[in-house]
């Protein structure tokens, strides 16, 4: 094993941009209701491969991954268009095909000695693009030792990471001349409001007007800053936190339990404001509930391209949360969460919207004041596609979703780990002050992630 190496050049050899192979009729395609509870940010998406067993050269690579992204964004065009306002303010997708910017790049630094466990160092304006056109950016880096790097950042109003990982899946199948298994379906009309709407009462809070949120406080210290780090949590731990977190004949699942653990861990780094109040809020994605009792349409939307999610929370004061034990924090996990994951929620929430448009909204657990105690998203990525994405030379090593979004609310993210099934790989971006807690009081659930874990086996130059 290398030493991680976190001072490395990478520089730009080539820009160009991969549109559509061929053209189409530019046309508008409108954002759904879901869609316009998204603020503009930018996602990243990276994947490292070692270098390949047979002669295979970076030129090469490059060659497949183009050529395929070109056929992909037949089928994924909103990818190759641009998202503009319309005459009501709202964002709208101009399907142009503009195409994608892509990036090729050398860095000059072995795959084994990349820090993956710090990535605000390794990743952060290395490898993966800043999208500064269209909706999708790639960057493909060839590495020292013969490897590739290949990262995209994308505009989350236009896809979730669920219609990303699609994108994914289908680019690798095209890219090994494989057939897609998945197309995606842009029928925006499964997400049309209700006429009258109803709103459901599990929306109660949820969701807010920003003009109704208290002007914008800059009151953080320099010190106190959001950070991204990548751990690994090993299967027997999750079974453990599961054990812990289920009472009284109720068993927890394992994202449950993992959230209640680290929400106990966050409002543990603020203990000395016992009675400031702190929000968990957990994704949910609801295409599965929207097609229920309709075979038809759950089968349009398990591959409909957009945003399909709601963020429900739970509420706590720093104190309880400290001296509850973590059956009863896991129990208010699940608690906050069932009235998600319902078909009329989710109905609800596309009616809430369009009663507030043109208006633009955001779920609360976002909205950190100063009086506030600390806050964090968890995001499920079991479904991240780490073991899918082979264009053509092996599959990924590693593979992360990357998302410094520059709030005052943690991010979560756990996914499949590539090397050892059962256990989970989690990207955490909270503050840094939460992330030394974590790492002191938690070191035998949160373990850095090495390529010692990743038991990497880098082919010679």
């Amino acid at each position: 094993m290398g030493s991680a190496n976190e001072d490395f050049m990478v520089t730009v050899s080539k820009k160009e941009v991969v549109a559509a192979a061929v053209p189409f009729q530019e046309h508008w395609l409108p954002l759904t209701n879901l869609d316009l509870l998204l603020p503009p940010l930018d996602v990243g998406v990276f994947f490292c491969y070692k270098k390949p067993i047979t002669s295979m050269v970076f030129g090469s690579m490059v060659s497949v991954l183009k050529k395929a992204l070109a056929q992909a964004l037949l089928s994924y065009y909103a990818f190759a268009g641009e998202v503009v306002p319309n005459p009501m303010g709202e964002p709208e997708l101009l399907c142009n095909n503009r195409g994608v910017d892509f990036i090729e790049a050398y860095a000059d630094v072995d795959l084994q000695n990349l820090n993956f466990h710090n990535p605000d160092d390794s990743i952060e304006g290395k490898f993966v693009p800043r999208k500064t056109n269209g909706v999708l950016s790639v960057q493909a880096t060839e590495l020292k030792c013969g490897g590739i790097v290949v990262a995209c950042a994308f505009d989350h109003r236009v896809a979730d990471a669920y219609s990303t990982n699609m994108f994914l899946v289908s680019w690798a199948e095209i890219a090994g001349s494989k057939p897609v298994s998945m197309a995606p379906s842009f029928r925006r009309s499964l997400l049309n409001p209700r006429r009258p709407g109803r709103i459901d009462p599990s929306l109660e809070g949820l969701y807010v007007p920003i003009r109704l949120l208290p002007p914008p406080e800059d009151y953080h210290e320099s010190t106190d800053h959001l950070i991204s780090r990548i751990y690994y949590v090993t299967t027997d731990q999750l079974n453990e936190l599961q054990s812990l977190a289920s009472s009284n004949g109720d068993k927890r699942t394992k994202l449950e339990s993992f959230s209640a653990f680290l929400w106990k861990m966050v409002a543990t780094s603020a203990a000395k404001d016992r009675d400031k109040v702190s929000k968990m809020g957990i994704v949910v994605d609801g295409r599965s509930r929207l097609g229920e009792g309709d075979e038809v349409k759950a089968t349009i939307m398990g591959s409909h391209f957009g945003n399909v999610l709601s963020i429900p929370y739970g509420s706590q004061t720093v104190g309880e949360l400290i001296e509850n034990p973590l059956s009863s924090l896991a129990k208010q996990v699940h608690e906050f969460l069932k009235p998600a994951t319902t078909k009329e929620h989710f109905l609800g929430l596309i009616d809430w919207v369009e009663a507030v448009r043109p208006e633009p909204a955001m779920t609360m657990v976002y909205c950190v004041g100063k009086d506030d105690g600390p806050a964090l998203v968890v995001s499920s990525g079991q479904r991240f596609p780490v073991s899918k994405v082979d264009f053509g030379w092996g599959l990924p090593t590693f593979g992360s979703y990357h998302f410094p979004w520059g709030g005052l609310c943690g991010y979560v993210m756990p996914m499949p780990s590539p090397v050892s099934d059962g256990d989970w790989v989690v990207y955490l971006h909270l503050l840094k002050g939460q992330l030394e807690l974590i790492e002191k009081e938690a070191a035998n659930v949160l373990r850095p992630l090495t390529f010692d874990y990743l038991d990497i086996q880098v082919s010679p130059n």
